[in-house]
């Protein structure tokens, strides 16, 4: 039962596939995507809606190591683009 809920915690985590910080999306913002490469070879593994302070985490992956990297609170223009895939 554990493993069970565990998988569909993991599943409700990685909905949102990509996120975009900035008021100008297509010159300006930042965009971060599930799976991109980004700081030291790194991976992004999972982009997170965190309920309680209504900001996103963004945590990357080396060797199996799972770290947060950054956080963006909803002071800042936050565009969010979910994974289609859900029932995957």
């Amino acid at each position: 039962m554990v493993k069970y809920q565990k998988q569909n915690l993991m599943k409700q985590l990685s909905i949102v596939r990509k996120i975009s910080i900035g008021s100008d999306y297509k010159d300006s913002a930042m965009h971060y995507a599930v799976g991109q490469k980004v700081w030291g070879d790194h991976n992004i593994s999972n982009i997170i809606h965190n309920k309680e302070d209504d900001s996103y985490d963004i945590f990357i992956t080396k060797n199996n190591e799972v770290l947060p990297w950054k956080k963006f609170n909803r002071n800042m223009a936050i565009s969010v683009e979910y994974d289609l895939n859900y029932g995957e």
